[in-house]
């Protein structure tokens, strides 16, 4: 691992604290890291990675401690995270605080992807933060993980405050994802820890099925309101709530996306603003139109799924 400045850890706290992305070395890949808790950071993750789904986030967190605060940890889940944290393994937990990792980040699902990572500068950090951060693979959407400070920063540098050189990744694939819900454990993901290892702590693990939606890298099935969702709506019908964006007349039933239009705002509000809109008992929900564009493509592929089109 290369010498480290210390200046450069605390700007990295700091920009983590201000809401800026960070890269953040850690054992599997550079991960394009952001506060957890806000949703305008973890939006600005999504932005910068390119062409992103509204698949759930890791929460990585300094130790089992903080786990504990994100996630619901089971006898399961503490047996493991004895074994295998800090290291390469995810658990998808029932979410503890949902303040910690916001509804993006979750994909507005009540479950939360947690890990602690095995690299001493992504533990120094998280330590001193405070708090969880997510840390998708630091690079455009489509292409390979960066495994190396050069690769992430020469992927999105661009669009990060600060980042740390950890040196080169020492697993250099993405963590293994375990499921612990009801039921049996369910492989969501294999990764570096091997099957083998968790049956050896768990017993038998169960094929992902109807839990796959909650891990990252896998299709998210999509969160979908009571009231049916109807997309490019100019105005609403009568008994439809509203969801707009751009210039709208405030009434009952219109929740404002982003009245100067903007994508990552939109991005930030869009679960909280379903569920809001739901609340209300509308006929439909309609959406107004959103380019599709940037992270407008993102937001759109999230509302096609929550009506129903997913092809």
């Amino acid at each position: 691992m290369p010498p480290i400045d210390p200046t450069d850890i605390d700007a990295a706290i700091a920009a983590l604290a201000q809401g800026r992305p960070v890269i953040l070395p850690t054992e599997t890949v550079y991960g394009l890291a952001a506060n957890a808790a806000d949703p305008s950071a973890v939006a600005a993750v999504f932005e910068a990675k390119g062409r992103p789904r509204f698949n759930p986030l890791i929460a990585h967190v300094a130790d089992a401690e903080m786990g504990r605060a994100v996630g619901q940890l089971d006898a399961r889940a503490e047996r493991l995270a004895q074994a295998f944290w800090p290291g390469p393994l995810t658990l998808v937990l029932p979410v503890g605080d949902p303040a910690l990792v916001c509804d993006l980040a979750r994909a507005g699902l009540d479950t939360v992807a947690v890990r602690s990572p095995g690299h001493p500068l992504a533990l120094e950090i998280l330590g001193r933060f405070g708090g969880p951060v997510v840390a998708p693979s630091a690079n455009r959407s489509g292409r390979p993980s960066p495994t190396t400070f050069q690769d992430a920063t020469d992927e999105t540098g661009e669009f990060a405050a600060a980042g740390i050189d950890g040196g080169p990744c020492a697993v250099g694939v993405e963590s293994t994802v375990v499921a612990l819900l009801d039921g049996p454990p369910r492989l969501l993901r294999p990764g570096a820890v091997t099957r083998e290892a968790l049956e050896a702590v768990l017993g038998p693990l169960a094929a992902a099925d109807a839990h796959a939606h909650r891990s990252p890298g896998r299709l998210l099935r999509h969160y979908a309101p009571n009231a049916p969702v109807r997309l490019r709506a100019t105005e609403p019908r009568a008994g439809e709530a509203y969801l707009a964006f751009g210039p709208a007349l405030e009434a009952p039933g219109v929740f404002q996306l982003s009245a100067s239009k903007d994508l990552r705002e939109a991005a930030a509000k869009l679960f909280a603003l379903l569920r809001a809109a739901d609340a209300t008992a509308p006929s439909a929900i309609a959406v107004a139109p959103i380019p599709d564009e940037g992270l407008g493509e993102a937001i759109n592929d999230r509302l096609r799924r929550a009506a129903g089109h997913v092809g």
